[in-house]
């Protein structure tokens, strides 16, 4: 302090070196902090990688999910296809139209309306045959019914002696009776077809061998005999 202050007031030259040297830190205090802030925070830029990589791999694998969806969607179309080309006869009947090709997705849709169509009028057919035939198993079993009690009251009281009708007058009897059924028969049968002879016999049947219609063409029947044997 006293070489810095004599007699005559502090030297110049100790504060010019105290000023060069205070300028010195100062510079470099500044260069430091420059340094320091221009260096690249290394630390967040390795922390936000993980994080971008995972959102592009949940990307590909959604990506990924769904093409697969996609891909099983149309394997399960193309087997119905198949499925239906294969069940479907007239799938399998050969188009000379188209030749040799394969069929396309609208011609086997349309073949497979057509054939469900032609299933259920199949169906309607058959249930209406039958239908008819239950009718026809039921007029059997009257028939059979009242056949037997025919005969069971023949065999109660069988006819004896002098009462005892020849068989001549049976047939005559029996001949009146299927002249009479023919008529009305003929008159309602179709020949046709085969099939329409079938149903206009079952509906001969049903309307004209009523029980009451046959008594009363029986009665007609011996009430003429009668009068031709007396």
């Amino acid at each position: 302090v006293e070489a810095a202050y004599g007699d005559n007031g502090p030297e110049p030259a100790l504060f010019m070196d105290g000023a060069r040297k205070g300028s010195v830190v100062s510079r470099a205090n500044s260069i430091g902090s420059t340094s320091a802030s221009s260096v690249p925070n290394t630390d967040d830029e390795d922390s936000d990688y993980p994080q971008e990589h995972y959102k592009e791999s949940y990307k590909d694998q959604r990506r990924r999910a769904h093409t697969q969806a996609e891909q099983k969607r149309r394997d399960a179309i193309k087997k119905g296809y198949d499925d239906l080309q294969a069940i479907v006869p007239t799938c399998q009947q050969q188009d000379f139209s188209i030749g040799s090709q394969k069929l396309s997705k609208a011609i086997i849709l349309q073949k497979t309306i057509d054939y469900i169509q032609f299933l259920h009028k199949e169906k309607k057919k058959q249930e209406e045959e039958v239908s008819t035939l239950r009718k026809d198993v039921m007029a059997l079993k009257i028939m059979k019914v009242n056949y037997e009690q025919i005969v069971k009251a023949h065999q109660d009281n069988p006819s004896e002696g002098k009462d005892q009708v020849s068989d001549q007058v049976k047939f005559n009897v029996f001949q009146g009776i299927m002249d009479s059924l023919f008529e009305s028969f003929n008159a309602s049968i179709s020949v046709t077809s085969f099939q329409e002879l079938s149903a206009c016999v079952f509906s001969w049947i049903e309307e004209h061998c009523k029980p009451h219609t046959l008594r009363d063409i029986v009665i007609g029947v011996l009430h003429q005999v009668k009068s031709q044997l007396y």
